[in-house]
């Protein structure tokens, strides 16, 4: 006996809405926002040299991904709970920093496929942390940043820590973006006007 195609869909039914595939995505995804934004105006001229090509830092495997981590002890590791960044935390990082070096030191500001365009400074570095501490209820962000000036190269360490009052995606969210215009301000007055 055959079964009829009208009853196999009358019992796979149910069976459909039992099944996600995926995890269930969270409320809101998280970005960062730049506290020192570049006003709309007249064109900027670069001198030869002037220019800045904001590179995407390298991150380690932990902030490879669009998640948040935390850190819960010497060598553990977890994830917070609903919150998700809307892409990976380099590239928003990068971002902040262009749009943060260009407002303040008035310098146009390039990425990597538009350096030919006006070769001067180029920004690397390794965002070495970007997350959650659970231990000391803080918010890390560490940034190993180069900057090639012609032939010359420096290095130079950044680091932001802001208190968080809950370990909850909008005051985590909140602090890192924090944190991430501390670095930017830093930053952007290391590579000067």
């Amino acid at each position: 006996m055959k079964p009829h195609p009208i009853l196999i869909a009358a019992v796979l039914l149910p069976l459909a809405a039992c099944v996600r595939i995926g995890e269930k995505p969270p409320a809101s995804l998280m970005t960062l926002t730049s506290a020192a934004a570049l006003p709309a105006g007249p064109p900027r001229t670069a001198r030869d040299g002037q220019a800045v090509a904001v590179l995407v830092p390298s991150v380690p495997q932990a902030l490879n991904v669009l998640r948040v981590p935390v850190q819960t002890g010497p060598t553990g590791l977890a994830y917070l709970k609903d919150a998700q960044w809307v892409e990976p935390p380099a590239r928003l990082f990068r971002n902040l920093l262009a749009e943060t070096i260009a407002a303040r030191t008035g310098r146009p500001v390039f990425d990597l496929r538009q350096y030919s365009l006006a070769p001067g400074m180029r920004l690397a570095g390794r965002l070495q942390q970007f997350g959650l501490d659970a231990g000391s209820g803080e918010v890390v962000v560490i940034y190993d940043a180069t900057l090639a000036r012609g032939n010359d190269v420096e290095t130079r360490r950044f680091e932001a820590r802001t208190k968080v009052t809950r370990e909850e995606p909008g005051p985590v969210s909140a602090a890192l973006n924090q944190g991430a215009n501390e670095i930017a301000v830093q930053v952007a007055d290391w590579i000067g006007a």
